[in-house]
């Protein structure tokens, strides 16, 4: 029993070092990250701000927890953010099981995002492509195939933006986490999430949003 006790008091300590870890490097990243990424999510908003302006809709993708922050964003925008306001025209690709299945079944996982973008993206749109390691292949496959459709692409990735960043336009914008750990550039990416639906927010409607 003392013996049981003795561990359970070390692991709880390692544990709750462990936490304290976390939130130190989330936090230092969160400082460091800041003025570098601060130009381009501004240039992204614009882009999206714009879009929306014109009539035009956002279109987001990802895989795993990408495709929950897609779904995220999208949510956010056809919804609301932190105001009551109209809703956003956002269309997250990864919720039709029924579309998602047949697409793959048909023809292939790479091709799940591109296919819906075929069908449903129009001139002027804006394509949110997340990919913490830019290598998602059905992601890349999602702006090519957005670029073919004189689509504008908003990229999040990370650790270098991986095949993403080679193949993204001057006319893109490129949104990369100086990070190689895929849970702080999660963190990151939903903060840059947030920040995109405050911007557009803002910019569409003005003012704060008490």
């Amino acid at each position: 029993m003392l013996l049981y006790c003795h561990v359970s008091f070390i692991i709880a300590l390692v544990n709750k070092q462990r936490i304290l870890d976390q939130f130190q490097e989330s936090a230092e990243l969160n400082i460091q990250a800041a003025a570098s990424l601060a130009p381009p999510v501004a240039e992204a908003i614009d882009l999206m701000f714009t879009a929306l302006s014109n009539g035009n809709r956002i279109l987001a993708c990802g895989n795993g927890g990408s495709a929950a922050d897609s779904q995220h964003f999208a949510a956010k925008l056809v919804g609301r953010f932190e105001r009551e306001r109209l809703p956003l025209p956002a269309i997250a690709l990864s919720t039709d099981t029924s579309v998602l299945t047949a697409i793959g079944n048909d023809y292939g996982y790479h091709e799940i995002f591109a296919k819906q973008i075929q069908a449903l993206g129009q001139a002027g749109d804006v394509l949110l492509a997340i990919s913490t390691s830019g290598q998602s292949g059905n992601v890349v496959a999602a702006v090519e195939a957005a670029q073919e459709r004189d689509m504008r692409v908003v990229a999040l990735t990370g650790n270098g933006g991986g095949a993403l960043s080679s193949i993204l336009t001057d006319v893109d914008v490129h949104i990369c986490v100086p990070h190689e750990r895929v849970s702080r550039i999660q963190e990151i990416h939903l903060l840059i999430i947030h920040c995109l639906c405050d911007g557009i927010d803002v910019a569409l409607f003005g003012g704060d949003t008490e």
